[in-house]
């Protein structure tokens, strides 16, 4: 039986591409950052090796893709994206639920009407996201290895990554691959299933949301009872998602994305929960019988690398278990970055 030590979070590269494609097909739709799409995949692994080789810490709009491997067989079992500045090659565009009140003397009476706006307020922000895990490993805390491996290697980046940090959860999907939000609003305009749409943003970007979508509000009471009800709901395979990202500190401020209505999650970026308690040590003893469970990593860039193991934190630096040392390929006086588990 497989353990969840037997698995290490790596940048990943791109002799990676027929691992994701085999397990972008897995997604069942809506993943506008894991599309089954060869050269899109390609694509994002070229972005994530130049941004590896960009070893200047200073903000620009770059996207990190790893991957979680299992060493024990060298397969790759899932994968998550870190983006750096987003909205900088194109705007980044979301809803704002926002609510206007109207009174009226004669009548004695009171409206409040919601409205979604399109904005482009998020734009400069970093986003954590394309977290996918094969459904056969979704047990033993591998999900949140993957997820929390992207904050040390955030606080390990510091400076390539901005003041705020989102996270978009997939919206609801109906049972034939449709959203009932997309078909209530940009299905009208752009005469594109949701499908079609998604997969036309994750190859190309979203420039055509600009160019045709109305720029005036949309009143949430004329929609139909199917879109109303989903409006800022995460798909039910994201509500652990959404979970952990509150236990991180995210919350939803009434954003939702343009596609399929799912909440966007928002935090300050120093102040999410495994960044604020990350440590940065040197590696003094690699044999350490027994300690506190955590996430450790260590390399910059292309050599990140993050697995579970045991540490304890002292005035000479952090002592780890061999067998993390080894997940790690570190050695007695390597930069560890490590938060309890």
């Amino acid at each position: 039986m497989r353990h969840a030590a037997d698995f290490v979070v790596r940048m990943a590269s791109p002799d990676d591409l027929d691992s994701l494609y085999e397990m972008a097909k897995l997604t069942g739709g809506g993943f506008t950052n894991l599309p089954p799409e060869r050269d899109a995949l390609a694509g994002k692994l070229d972005r994530s090796a130049a941004a590896c080789a960009r070893h200047c810490d200073n903000p620009s709009d770059e996207l990190f893709v790893l991957v979680l491997e299992d060493t024990t067989t060298g397969e790759v079992r899932g994968t998550a994206q870190i983006f750096t500045r987003i909205g900088q090659s194109w705007p980044f565009y979301s809803y704002r639920l926002t609510t206007c009140t109207q009174h009226s003397r004669e009548l004695q009476r009171t409206v409040r009407t919601e409205l979604l706006s399109l904005t482009t307020d998020l734009e400069g922000a970093s986003e954590v996201g394309g977290l996918f895990l094969h459904p056969a490993e979704r047990a033993g805390g591998l999900g949140l290895l993957l997820a929390r491996s992207r904050y040390l290697f955030i606080a390990a980046h510091r400076g390539r990554f901005a003041p705020r940090i989102l996270a978009e959860l997939r919206g609801i999907i109906d049972e034939r691959g449709g959203s009932p939000f997309w078909d209530a609003i940009g299905g009208r305009f752009f005469g594109m299933s949701y499908q079609e749409a998604d997969q036309f943003n994750a190859l190309h970007g979203n420039q055509f949301i600009a160019d045709l979508m109305p720029k005036h509000p949309v009143y949430v009471v004329m929609l139909p009872d199917s879109a109303r009800q989903v409006i800022g709901l995460p798909h039910p395979t994201g509500r652990a998602a959404m979970r952990m990202l509150e236990e991180e500190g995210y919350a939803y401020d009434r954003y939702v994305d343009i596609f399929d209505g799912g909440p966007t999650m928002i935090a300050r970026t120093d102040d999410v929960a495994s960044i604020r308690a990350a440590r940065q040590a040197p590696l003094a003893d690699a044999t350490l019988p027994e300690g506190e469970r955590a996430l450790l990593a260590t390399g910059r860039l292309a050599d990140f690398r993050c697995c579970y193991g045991a540490r304890a934190l002292g005035e000479a630096g952090v002592a780890i278990d061999a067998r993390a040392a080894g997940q790690l390929r570190a050695g007695v006086g390597d930069t560890v970055w490590s938060v309890a588990r």
